[in-house]
C-alpha cells in the first residue's frame, strides 16, 4: 500500500506547512458524501497517531489513517493549477465512478 506524491504536491505542502508555521505533513483520508459514495478529506496533520500510517516523498509527510488505507491505496496526489484554480488533484486507481461533479467517488 502506498501514495505517490509529485514533486508539485509536494512543494505546495511544504509551503503551507511553513506559512502555517507548525503541523508534520499533509492529512489524508476520505468520507461517506455526496451522490457517489466518498470524498477526500484533506487537512493538515498536527501530530502522528497510533492508528496512522505515514508515506514520506520529497521531504514531506502524506499522513493516513489505517482505515482509510483501502480506499486510499495507489493514488497519486498532484497539485495542479488550471486557469485560475489551482487543487490538488488525486488520481486514484481504486475508483470505479464519480459524480458529475467530479466531488464524490466508488470504490
Amino acid at each position: 500500500m502506498s501514495i505517490t506524491l509529485t514533486e508539485s504536491a509536494a512543494q505546495q505542502i511544504a509551503r503551507q506547512l511553513q506559512k502555517r508555521g507548525k503541523g508534520v505533513g499533509l492529512r489524508l483520508g476520505v468520507k461517506k458524501s455526496g451522490c457517489t459514495g466518498f470524498t477526500y478529506v484533506v487537512d493538515y496533520a498536527e501530530a502522528i497517531e497510533s492508528d496512522d500510517v505515514v508515506f514520506e516523498q520529497h521531504g514531506v509527510k502524506v499522513v493516513v489513517r489505517d482505515s482509510d488505507l483501502a480506499y486510499l491505496s495507489g493514488v497519486r496526489v498532484d497539485y495542479r493549477r488550471e486557469g485560475i484554480n489551482e487543487a490538488f488533484r488525486f488520481d486514484n486507481p481504486n475508483v470505479t465512478a464519480t459524480c458529475g461533479c467530479g466531488e464524490s467517488f466508488a470504490v
